[in-house]
């Protein structure tokens, strides 16, 4: 039994925690760019005209994705700066998102580049390790009163309803204070939460794990006595803090405060789980890694790398305005 849970854990992490598989060209190791076949060079009229004369082009750097994904339709356009269309209309396009971004993730096995083979050896082994570990560990774990009520306490701060209404606040409090990168984060964390709702769900109730308080505590498949959508793995609560903390990570990557809080979060969401014997180590590894893969997907899919260009320009103009002796 215990090797068949390991299969099913490295199985379920390779197919379902890597969601990137919809691949950016192939890159040149030396320029670290995009390849591209060279264009013929057009023929000048002009005598004094040196290829090194010619117009340069400039190449949009592509999303700051670990995995490198293939940019798509943006969360946020253009004509939805500023609110031009309103404060509802890019929801609009969430549904027709979120569809696509499920086939990516069901598919997910059919289309992976050699290249992150590698995440699936590093979760799926050591998801794998930790389910076939996870009765041991969970009998020899410290456990009392006070630890399993302080972990369902903190635990509130993974649910749905808690995390649906920070995002919603991001969203919100950009479209009033016209801040796009505020706008951008709530819009990405919405389609995220959705997509991870989504896959947490399936595959809970085709695992139907049995969670550390149920039974001998040995975390059989197929015998939860919860309903199947509530059974033990992957952590819900995992998967839905690291899919929001891969967000924010993502999104504000020059700023380390930002990222260090938005993991610790996460992280103590995952060790509240532990504490309150809601999970395995093996179910909030899955889920965590899970929800990661797929707030990395849904950024490098879904942001608009124009609203950095114009944060940094925002930055500078306030720089010169500081410059000349004037403050805010």
């Amino acid at each position: 039994m215990k090797v068949f849970l390991g299969l099913v854990g490295c199985l379920a992490i390779a197919a379902y925690g890597q969601t990137t598989l919809d691949q950016a060209p192939p890159t040149d190791p030396q320029a670290g760019r995009a390849t591209q076949q060279p264009s013929p060079e057009p023929v000048s009229t002009q005598t004094n005209q040196t290829p090194a004369q010619a117009p340069q082009t400039s190449v949009q750097p592509q999303n700051n994705s670990a995995l490198g994904v293939t940019p798509g339709t943006q969360a946020i356009k253009e004509k939805d700066l500023y609110e031009q269309s309103g404060y509802l209309h890019p929801f609009r396009r969430i549904p027709k998102f979120v569809m696509t971004d499920q086939k990516r993730i069901w598919t997910s096995p059919f289309h992976t580049s050699r290249e992150n083979i590698k995440w699936w050896a590093i979760f799926g082994g050591a998801t794998a390790g930790l389910i076939a570990a996870d009765q041991h560990i969970e009998k020899a774990a410290p456990s009392n009163s006070t630890l399993v009520h302080v972990g369902n306490d903190v635990s509130y701060l993974g649910t749905a309803y808690t995390l649906i209404p920070i995002a919603g606040a991001f969203y919100l409090a950009g479209s009033a204070a016209h801040e796009e990168r505020f706008r951008d984060t709530g819009l990405l964390s919405f389609e995220t939460l959705v997509d991870a709702t989504i896959v947490q769900e399936a595959i809970k109730s085709i695992t139907d794990r049995q969670r550390p308080s149920e039974g001998q505590g040995e975390g059989h498949l197929f015998a939860s006595t919860n309903p199947r959508y509530n059974s033990s793995f992957p952590s819900g609560h995992a998967m839905q803090t690291f899919a929001l903390a891969s967000i924010f990570a993502h999104e504000y990557h020059d700023k380390l405060w930002v990222k260090l809080l938005a993991y610790t979060y996460a992280g103590g969401v995952v060790g509240a789980r532990l504490a309150a014997k809601q999970h395995f180590p093996g179910d909030v590894v899955a889920g965590g890694a899970m929800g990661w893969f797929i707030g990395d997907y849904v950024y490098a899919k879904r942001h608009n790398p124009e609203l950095d260009d114009r944060q940094n320009v925002l930055k500078k103009v306030l720089g010169h305005v500081q410059g000349a002796g004037l403050s805010w």
